[in-house]
């Protein structure tokens, strides 16, 4: 079953807003891992404006399940952090600055020579890597020449087109992820997926490795609670007919 990776940066975000540790970021690690989630996901940014470096060092002692750390290795403080920290996986996103959230993939094919390197450096330490890509069938081919153990699906355009038409919305996205399958590269896939449209999704693209989620999935811990939400998730991702709450 595809696994599910839950970013807790917008529980990060709501804690910087005050100051203090409320929420206490830790435990939201450890209760996300108790109440289900196959992994857990951070994307620290330069700025530490939701998770801050010292976070990430935190969660890497507690963290019991798979542990993936988003972020752009442009960055040296960032490639730091990860062969400090050493998570299970890294996702390599080619975030600027002041970004509020990504929004778009990386371009393999201009930068191939770069995430090839980059992509060496972390896994001889034994780090597997994905790289944050668009639904093309090129960028999946060059990505595929960098050494890279997964590509990551940026889904933002699924979800925004999902409920127009939703065999339009998926038809990038089902060559991209056949032709990473055709290419033995794992598939990850992540952004604005939801309650509505992961089903769907998942059951047009069985093989998809994992899932990240995060900003949908704690708005909607709001409202259906921390606990239960990771489970509805979760459900979206196992049933045959989906959309049992």
């Amino acid at each position: 079953m595809t696994k599910l990776s839950v970013n807790i940066n917008k529980l990060a975000t709501l804690r910087n807003s005050r100051g203090g540790n409320n929420p206490d970021i830790i435990q939201a690690a450890i209760d996300a891992q108790k109440f289900g989630a196959d992994g857990i996901t951070v994307h620290p940014r330069p700025d530490e404006r939701h998770i801050r470096y010292d976070d990430v060092r935190r969660i890497k002692k507690i963290i019991t399940t798979e542990f993936n750390i988003e972020g752009n290795p442009q960055e040296q403080k960032f490639v730091d952090l990860v062969l400090q920290t050493k998570p299970t996986q890294v996702t390599l996103v080619p975030d600027t600055l002041n970004q509020v959230t990504s929004n778009h993939g990386w371009n393999t094919i201009e930068h191939k020579k770069y995430l090839t390197g980059i992509i060496g450096v972390f896994k001889k330490a034994r780090i597997r890597t994905s790289i944050f890509i668009d639904p093309k069938i090129e960028m999946i081919e060059a990505a595929a020449e960098t050494g890279t153990d997964r590509v990551e699906l940026y889904t933002e355009a699924y979800a925004h087109n999902y409920a127009e038409d939703k065999e339009s919305a998926i038809a990038s996205y089902l060559a991209a992820a056949v032709a990473a399958r055709e290419m033995n590269i794992g598939l990850n896939a992540g952004h604005d997926l939801d309650l509505k449209n992961l089903h769907y999704f998942i059951k047009n693209i069985s093989w998809i490795d994992e899932v990240s989620i995060g900003h949908a999935l704690i708005c909607d811990a709001i409202y259906y609670g921390f606990e239960n939400i990771i489970q509805m998730y979760k459900r979206q991702l196992a049933l045959p007919e989906g959309n049992l709450f």
